[in-house]
């Protein structure tokens, strides 16, 4: 049944109690207007007694219309809309209908309900089927026989764990989580430096498992996995243990529901661990990064998987973002090229001098006792620990400050700290002191459960020379 060009359209469902309320006056509009069409989105039988009926059980003219909430009244003039109410307001279906006394027994107002064509799973499908929804990627098609997680595996797809098959419907949903265009290019993914947009990045998020409000902090690390400075390439390809760490600051962690808290490195949180995971899967499946072929870590480790988390924000402390420049507020990620988790248990010290230096000396036998200038550090301060720095009057920067001059080593501290192994060390140092780390490559951030005396370190991969990663921080926007 074709719509009417001049006359009036009724959109509503039977679950709807103000469509049912509203039911009895389709006589009445169909007395005054000789082109009534009434779409029923559930029940055949709603109106069906008069000429105008249509069970719209696809949905299509009801998504066609835009009805968001029913009962929907339109009226039309050649061809085109030229008026609409919703839900039950005498004075507007009078207005919109031209019947002065119409549901003059019925109460003056009652809220609508929402049309079944925002109902999650159907919007999307309705804009694949009849919207305007198109997509630039190659799509796959699956036999009847085959098991959609399986052919992932089979493909290639997968990190070794399933992933959510990535339907048209799901990346469509997933691409409502930012305003950014479907097409447009965030960069060249390496190590194949194949152009990524933001659909492939929704595609690769609907597989790590996110929901679509993670898209933008997903977005914001695979534009800062592509800032130079931190050699996505190089940290894929070394044979060392490092892969991408994403630690995300500000409100929108938060808003998301990011885990800073107890188990933060760990699992159980969806946000950390798909934000993670996704940025891992576009390496892999746009970049072409995988083990045995161009990512040829000798060990690898978990982080692999997915290695994200929040800071635990304290007004005491700056958070890692302000202190690389942002904004106080300000919502982003820093990637940090790491390798795995080394605990610090300390529960004795209680002056921030011997904790710092209970830090210190942990953080001395990073990557090998000998081995200098050669990384970075990313510190994890529990809670617990990051009191007795805070209760003393301790900033962020007083500890970083206490760290470094603490990490000053000598030939002869390095060789006592590898059990008076002197082998490899070159002639050239003998007699010199130089920093453990690079100049400014020790991060802090604040992080864990409020109970537990226990900080961690996470090696940074670096080098001299155009080897090695810095951390690079990104802007997480919509």
């Amino acid at each position: 049944m074709s719509l009417p060009t001049d006359g009036l359209i009724v959109v509503a469902k039977r679950e709807c109690p103000t469509c049912v309320l509203v039911e009895p006056l389709l006589d009445r509009l169909a007395q005054s207007h000789a082109a009534l069409a009434i779409l029923s989105q559930d029940d055949p039988a709603y109106g069906a007694h008069l000429p105008g009926s249509l069970h719209d059980a696809s949905l299509e003219q009801s998504f066609a219309l835009d009805i968001e909430i029913v009962p929907t009244l339109i009226r039309m003039h050649e061809g085109r809309e030229i008026d609409r109410t919703y839900g039950w307001d005498r004075t507007e279906w009078q207005r919109v209908s031209g019947i002065k006394d119409l549901g003059e027994s019925l109460p003056p107002v009652r809220p609508g309900c929402g049309s079944m064509t925002l109902e999650p799973g159907i919007a999307e499908q309705l804009a694949v089927r009849y919207g305007k929804a198109r997509f630039s990627s190659r799509q796959i098609e699956l036999g009847d026989a085959e098991d959609p997680a399986e052919a992932c595996f089979e493909r290639g797809w997968t990190d070794g764990l399933p992933v959510v098959p990535p339907t048209r419907e799901r990346v469509l949903r997933m691409l409502s989580g930012t305003t950014r265009k479907a097409d447009e290019v965030l960069g060249m993914i390496p190590p194949n430096l194949a152009p990524c947009t933001v659909e492939k990045v929704a595609i690769n998020a609907v597989m790590a498992g996110c929901k679509p409000e993670y898209m933008p902090v997903v977005l914001a690390a695979v534009e800062a996995a592509l800032i130079d400075e931190f050699g996505m390439h190089g940290v894929l390809c070394t044979t060392m243990f490092c892969g991408p760490v994403v630690i995300a600051n500000g409100p929108i962690t938060r808003a998301i529901g990011m885990n800073s808290g107890v188990n933060a490195l760990g699992q159980g949180n969806r946000a950390n661990a798909s934000i993670g995971r996704a940025l891992q899967l576009v390496i892999r499946n746009v970049g072409g990064g995988r083990p045995g072929e161009i990512d040829r870590s000798a060990l690898g480790t978990p982080g692999k998987y997915t290695f994200c988390f929040a800071e635990a924000e304290h007004t005491d402390w700056l958070p890692l973002s302000v202190e690389r420049g942002f904004a106080p507020g300000a919502s982003t990620v820093t990637l940090f090229a790491g390798e795995g988790v080394q605990g610090i248990v300390d529960q004795k010290s209680r002056t921030p001098e011997s904790l710092a230096r209970s830090f210190a000396a942990c953080m001395r036998v990073v990557d090998h006792p000998k081995l200098a200038m050669a990384g970075d550090a990313l510190l994890i301060v529990s809670p617990e620990h990051a009191r007795v720095f805070i209760e003393a009057g301790w900033s962020k920067a007083r500890l970083l400050q206490e760290l470094t001059t603490l990490l000053q080593l000598s030939t002869d501290d390095m060789i006592a700290g590898a059990g008076g192994i002197a082998e490899g060390l070159p002639a050239t140092l003998a007699g010199k002191t130089i920093p453990k780390f690079r100049p400014g490559g020790i991060l802090i951030v604040r992080a864990g459960g409020t109970a537990g005396l226990f900080s961690a370190v996470v090696a940074g991969w670096a080098a001299s020379g155009l080897v090695g990663s810095t951390p690079v921080t990104q802007e997480i926007t919509a």
